[in-house]
This record gives C-alpha cells, structure tokens and sequence, in this order.
C-alpha cells in the first residue's frame, strides 16, 4: 500500500493519522465526562472529600490534558501533511447540498481538533490547577497570564468549542455511515486499511463556502456562549455582599490573599470582599496598646484557581453554613506592631498573634503583614489527610492603605 494519497484514495499515513486521532478523540470525551464527573462530586456542598477522589480526578483530569497537547500536535502534524498532499475528491460532488455540508463537516473537525486542546491548553496555563501536564514542557505558555479572567473565558471557549467538534463529528460518522450503507459507494471504504480506489465526480463542492459555512457556526456558537454568561469574566457573585462599616481609618485599597500548598505547589487565591473596622493611634496607652482592628471577610468571594468550587464544599470552607470569616485582634507595641486577637472560620475561633509592617505619612497609611496557620485547627480539609497532596499550612497575605476619616 502506499502512503501518500492520490486523487482516488488516501495513503497509508493518512489513515494512521485519521484513525489515530478518531481513538484518542473518543477516549477524550470519555475521560473529561468522567472526570468532569468525579470534579463535581468534589465540588458538590454536601459531599465529602476524601483524598483518594482527590487523587483519582487528579489522575483523570492529568490524563485528560497531556492527551489534549498530544491531539493537538497530532492534529498541525495531521493537517501539514494534508497541506502537502492531494485529496481523493467526494464521490457525490454532483448533489449540491450534501457535498458542501460534507466539506463543512471537515473544516469543522480540522479547526475544532486544533481550537479545543488549545483552548484548553490556555485555560491550563492561566489557571492555578492541581492537575499537571505530564510532558515535560506546557505547564505555562508565553503571553499566558495567571489571570481569573483569562482562565474562565478560555474555560467556557473550550466547552462551548468541544460541542462544535461532537457535532461535526456525529456528522462525520452519519454521512460516512450513509456512504457505506444507502449509497453503497467507496467513501468509507477508501479510509479502511488495504488499497481501495474509486472515481470521483466531475463536480466537486470547492471550499470557499464550506469554510465561510464553519467560521459561521464557530462564531454562532461563541456567540451563543457570550449570550449565556459564559464568557462574562466577572467577580463571584454574592447575594449578601458584605456591607461598608464605619472606621476611624477607611481602607482606600488592599488585598486579602491565601496561599495553599497541593501536590508540592503553591496554588494563591484571593478574596475580593472583606472589610475592615480599624482603630489606631500613634502613641499608645499605657499597656503598649495602640487600638484595635476586625477583619471581615465574605468566604464566597474566594477565587482560587481550578479547585475554588471545591473550597466552597462542606469538607473545606463550608461556604453555605458559615459565609464569613472573622480577624478582631488588639494592636500593641512589641518589639514591633503586633496583631494579638482570634481568627474564626467555620465555626472555629484559634488565637493568633501577627506582625505588622505599618508607616504612616501624611495621614496615609500602608500596612501589610502574614499569618501562618494550620487548616486542621479550623476543621478544614479534614478528609484530606494527606500532605502530599494539600499540606497544612496555610499562609495568609494582606496589604492595605487606608486613610484617617474626617474628624478622627
């Protein structure tokens, strides 16, 4: 058999490329529904997690993508090899409509093999995931940010694309079925192993309006996605956003960021609502105290790279029951600003003591400071036990300006 094509029948390496790819495909759907699966039984409020599911859809998940990256080198090699070829021509160019859908069918599933894993593989490098790439190269891409946004609208592209890929697929497998069974033509036979030819039509579709054809329905369906919210990056919503307080010093910037440890790397995540009742004066009382601070922060408003459903789950944050965490701690001098007071999350209150990098200016001040702790103190993650997998410290990061209010 030979392996390049002719303008009758496909090569040997054509083939190998053909159903190479139809196997790792099929076993793709496959693994990202069950792992997809596995994911939302993590995620879920009232499920509790256990690290062998942990390892099981880390496993799934790491399968899923290495074998995405090898689809898609597969796919540019498929289609320069293609580019270099001639193609057999359809044996029905005659009728109109069935031609050009058939056409419409393969640029469909050329460009969709090449947008999903891409899609995917971008999602990958802008997220802070726990489920890693096994080749030795593609954990990041260049130009690829850590970016929230980035990451949940190349995640929904990559849904939305890989049901355009189903589609062209289901049709792929219908008209090859009709060739073979109504028409009784050689159209699937020329894909099967052995030297098998036949004449084409005279006429034949052309590509211009196949390939306007598929760019339309790419569009259509990111378009669709758009309409749904799919591709609206925005902050978590909160029905019960977390109200403003009355302080003596108003918080005119800052951030709240966590940094958990799974599977050896650091994953950061941070919480875009919380708030800050703070007392302060410079000179303190005669116990070295200089006033008093409360930290609240709305537990929902987390963002923590893939694994921020999980969080929100009964094993971990418990985000339903107890939406709030809460830091009220004394200011007093000590060799240093330090925080003394309790921090409580869930239903857990722990004492903790923080330094505190404070300078004032001008009535402006920067503050900033970190806390270690352990989440088991908290009964978090208490069903993951092991910290191979996600350790039990946990650091906690924050920084501030705030301003003196008027009249204080």
């Amino acid at each position: 058999m030979h392996l390049g094509n002719t303008a009758t029948s496909y090569g040997s390496v054509t083939k190998v490329f053909h159903w190479t790819t139809a196997l790792l495909i099929l076993s793709m759907f496959a693994l990202g529904w069950t792992a997809s699966t596995l994911g939302k039984w993590i995620e879920a409020p009232d499920i509790a997690t256990t690290d062998a599911t942990i390892a099981w859809a880390k496993l799934l998940f790491s399968i899923h993508k290495t074998l995405g990256i090898a689809i898609f080198a597969l796919a540019l090699m498929r289609i320069l090899w293609a580019i270099s070829q001639p193609k057999p021509a359809l044996l029905n160019g005659d009728k109109w409509l069935e031609a050009r859908l058939a056409e419409t069918a393969h640029w469909l599933l050329y460009g969709s093999l090449l947008l999903v894993p891409l899609s995917g593989w971008v999602h990958h490098a802008a997220t802070t995931g726990y489920a890693p790439i096994w080749w030795p190269l593609g954990q990041d891409l260049p130009l690829v940010p850590k970016d929230p946004g980035v990451a949940e609208v190349t995640g929904a592209l990559h849904f939305i694309l890989q049901w355009v890929l189903a589609g062209a697929i289901t049709l792929h497998i219908i008209g090859a079925l009709k060739h073979h069974v109504i028409d009784r033509d050689a159209t699937l036979r020329r894909m099967l192993p052995g030297h098998q030819t036949a004449l084409p039509t005279a006429q034949q579709p052309g590509h211009v309006l196949p390939a306007i054809a598929a760019l339309a329905i790419w569009a259509a369906a990111v378009g669709a996605g758009a309409w749904a919210g799919w591709l609206n990056p925005q902050e978590r919503a909160r029905a019960g956003a977390l109200a403003e307080v009355s302080s003596e010093w108003r918080v005119e910037d800052g951030s709240l960021n966590i940094v958990i440890v799974q599977n050896g790397s650091d994953v950061t995540g941070s919480f875009a609502d919380w708030t800050a009742d703070i007392e302060y004066q410079e000179t303190p009382d005669e116990t070295g105290r200089h006033g008093s601070v409360t930290i609240t922060v709305s537990i929902p408003s987390l963002t923590l790279g893939s694994v921020t459903k999980q969080a929100m789950g009964s094993d971990f944050f418990a985000a339903e029951e107890y939406p709030t965490a809460v830091f009220e701690a004394d200011l007093i001098e000590e060799d240093g600003l330090v925080a003394d007071g309790t921090l409580r999350i869930r239903d857990q209150s722990v004492p903790v003591r923080m330094l505190v990098d404070l300078t004032i200016e001008d009535g402006t001040a920067d503050a900033a400071g970190s806390l270690a702790v352990n989440r088991l103190d908290f009964n978090i993650g208490t069903g993951t036990q092991d910290e191979g997998s996600l350790a039990f410290d946990v650091r906690i990061d924050w920084a501030l300006t705030a301003t003196r209010a008027e009249g204080q």
